[in-house]
């Protein structure tokens, strides 16, 4: 009697284990989509639009200039952004950079859409 009550109750918190995984799956899903923007109209050229915002906001100072190792490291190149636009553009669509300062929805947009189109040189 007690080996099939433990045995309910494992059966029991296995399903709960796998509602709650999936639940955070759909929950991580949502967040992306949500965070997806409508690039058909923004600004981004890497030249003209997204290296002046990572120039201007990122590559200065101690933040990701040359010689850093705070996250993807150094910003201040194509060949580095490149390397790094995934992780940029998920710190930027969170908020959670740049730290000394704040973008405009335009930036962000356009940071995140140059991603989206590829992370082109152009």
């Amino acid at each position: 009697m007690k080996r099939r009550f433990w045995i309910g109750i494992i059966f029991i918190c296995i399903i709960l284990i796998n509602s709650c995984s999936k639940d955070i799956s759909t929950t991580t899903t949502t967040t992306t989509t949500t965070s997806s923007v409508d690039c058909t109209s923004v600004a981004k050229s890497f030249a003209s639009d997204v290296n002046p915002i990572i120039q201007g906001s990122c590559s200065g100072g101690s933040c990701h200039g040359s010689g850093t190792n705070n996250g993807p490291g150094p910003l201040t190149d194509y060949s580095q952004i490149s390397a790094a636009k995934n992780s940029i553009s998920s710190a930027v669509s969170s908020g959670s950079m740049p730290k000394n300062g704040k973008l405009t929805a335009s930036q962000k947009n356009s940071i995140i859409c140059w991603v989206n189109a590829g992370g082109l040189n152009n």
